[in-house]
């Protein structure tokens, strides 16, 4: 594979990963609703798995909105303000933003480590399964507030404005 293929696909993991997801989804659930209504029967466990995969494929997707910052973000305000005090302001945001991050990882932690004894209805298998995607999740979006911090610090034209939360 050439290396501006690998570059490619490594900044598109998180794309990568959630369109998989949603693929399986759509597959289980295609594949499901033709058994039923064609054939009578369905696949009983299809239902879990794509409801699973479903909940992976949101939340691999929104770190890889945070990632592209597409988010919805206001900043009017501090695009009016001067750029050394915007600059101010956009660390502050970053800083609170792996704090927040980072709490919301801890709480992942806990909340898999209650569901782990919980087996899904279905198939019987550890909910910490589905549940791990918040830890993923949480950590690579905490992972990527820190790059984001040390790329504010280090940015220079914050006079410019536009997007710059």
């Amino acid at each position: 594979m050439k290396e501006s293929n690998l570059k490619k696909i490594l900044n598109n993991i998180e794309e990568i990963i959630a369109s998989g997801f949603i693929i399986l989804t759509t597959v289980l659930v295609v594949i499901n609703v033709f058994m039923r209504y064609f054939l009578k029967t369905g696949l009983y466990w299809s239902e879990e798995v794509a409801t699973a995969s479903f909940v992976w494929a949101v939340f691999i997707g929104a770190v890889a909105g945070y990632k592209k910052g597409k988010h919805i973000g206001v900043d009017i305000l501090v695009n009016l303000l001067p750029a050394s005090i915007q600059k101010v302001v956009v660390i502050m945001v970053d800083i609170v933003l792996i704090l927040l991050n980072g709490y919301m990882t801890y709480l992942a932690v806990i909340f898999i480590s209650l569901s782990y004894i919980k087996p899904t209805p279905v198939l019987g298998i550890s909910s910490a399964y589905i549940s791990s995607a918040l830890l993923v999740s949480f950590t690579w979006v905490t992972i990527y507030s820190v790059i984001f911090l040390v790329r504010d610090i280090r940015r220079t034209d914050y006079s410019k404005g536009g997007d710059i939360l």
